[in-house]
């Protein structure tokens, strides 16, 4: 067991979406803040579907932007197609949806990162929760690394015992070619709180080249 020489005010588990945005926030408020990730060279990483906003969605990031988040700056910068969905209904479900260059978008916002004064990177997967007192104190790597916080924030996304279906076969992953983080769930638990799953679902990818174009309609952007 090794306890990191720096403690945090706010340590942030996970480097998706939320992460990010609670990571920046954090460490513009002027906190020592931590950013404990599997994989920092995933650090706001698009899964599957490329898209910012969209059905359900859109009104989200327009509040992340206007309260000065990273998510409607990094789609400015990499974004492919902006449309507004529903228009032929009323306003009231009308939703922005951009498509983004999903390799341009995590590496702009892995360079924010970066380069945030008071945002620290380290790469390990959370195991478990340090808690004194009933009051959370830090966070334990699987490799028995212990990072000390005031603040804890949790934003582990699709990773937390994520399980995939692919067919009629299962596999744990946090989605393909990454593992599940595992031990989260069980010190959770240990604390009393109840676990449930949520479930999403993605299409099939298909091979360019066996699609008849001519037989397709344009989708035009606004």
């Amino acid at each position: 067991m090794y306890t990191y020489p720096k403690q945090f005010d706010v340590i942030v588990v996970g480097g998706g979406h939320a992460g990010v945005e609670a990571a920046l926030a954090a460490a513009r408020m002027g906190c020592q803040t931590l950013m404990l990730s599997i994989n920092v060279d995933t650090i706001g990483q698009m899964s599957c579907n490329p898209a910012i906003g969209g059905l359900a969605k859109g009104h989200l990031a327009r509040e992340i932007d206007a309260l000065g988040g990273e998510m409607g700056k990094a789609t400015d910068m990499t974004g492919l197609q902006f449309r507004m969905l529903n228009t032929k209904k009323g306003p009231s479900v009308w939703a922005p949806r951009a498509q983004c260059d999903k390799k341009a978008y995590q590496f702009r916002l892995k360079w924010v990162c970066e380069r945030e004064p008071n945002l620290f990177l380290q790469q390990g997967q959370a195991g478990r929760l340090l808690i004194k007192d009933q009051k959370v104190y830090g966070v334990e790597t699987q490799f028995g690394v212990q990072y000390l916080g005031k603040t804890i924030i949790l934003t582990t996304g699709t990773f937390l015992r994520g399980l995939m279906h692919i067919g009629k076969a299962q596999a744990t992953g946090g989605r393909a070619g990454e593992a599940a983080a595992m031990g989260m769930s069980d010190s959770l638990k240990e604390i009393g709180l109840r676990l449930g799953r949520l479930k999403t679902g993605t299409p099939p990818r298909i091979l360019k080249r066996s699609i008849n174009f001519e037989k397709t309609e344009t989708q035009p952007r606004d």
